[in-house]
């Protein structure tokens, strides 16, 4: 769904959109599960920067549901996820706020977005929201076991016929020393 600079001069747009599993690309390591479901209101906002300098804004406010699964991040084997959540972004036209030098941002501008041509796409604020609300490190357990380092045998559903891995001969000299010693008493 696009909202347009042309259709938010006439009336605020209204939606109640459920989007189907691949409408949106999130990438390799996230698949949606059924539909995400995101309703909500674009408005446009007139920010007067003089007597003939207006900028258009888009401001979107909406709640988002939806079932995810994220490969878990030692032994890639999906976990399901719920995603929901609100936001409420402005969306500043690109290139508005170039100057002849670099500025740093306040906390308001954090909030900001930008936009190309004459709109903004909701999957494309959808796809950014749902990123976001994601956790950083995804396990299946808190004990997972990973993978095995050599042949890539998921270590939770049994255990490999690899060797152990060598130790590093730079050790030895510790070894050797944890030997000598005499357990205190």
């Amino acid at each position: 769904m696009q909202f347009t600079l042309q259709e938010l001069q006439k009336e605020s747009i209204v939606f109640d959109e459920s989007l189907a599993p691949g409408q949106i690309d999130f990438g390799i390591e996230l698949t949606q599960h059924g539909s995400l479901r995101a309703k909500g209101q674009a408005d446009l906002i007139e920010e007067h920067r003089g007597p003939k300098d207006i900028v258009s804004d888009i401001r979107v406010r909406a709640e988002y549901s939806g079932r995810f699964a994220i490969l878990c991040a030692r032994c890639l084997e999906p976990v399901e996820y719920p995603v929901s959540g609100h936001f409420d972004l402005i969306f500043r036209p690109i290139g508005v706020e170039d100057g002849p030098t670099e500025h740093s941002i306040g906390d308001s501008e954090t909030e900001i977005g930008y936009y190309q041509n004459d709109g903004l796409l909701l999957e494309d604020v959808l796809r950014e929201q749902v990123i976001l609300s994601l956790p950083a490190k995804t396990l299946c357990r808190e004990d997972c076991k990973g993978l095995c380092p050599r042949c890539g045998q998921n270590l939770n559903s049994g255990s490999c016929s690899c060797d152990t891995v060598p130790s590093d001969p730079r050790w030895t000299a510790l070894s050797d020393l944890r030997s000598r010693l005499k357990p205190e008493e």
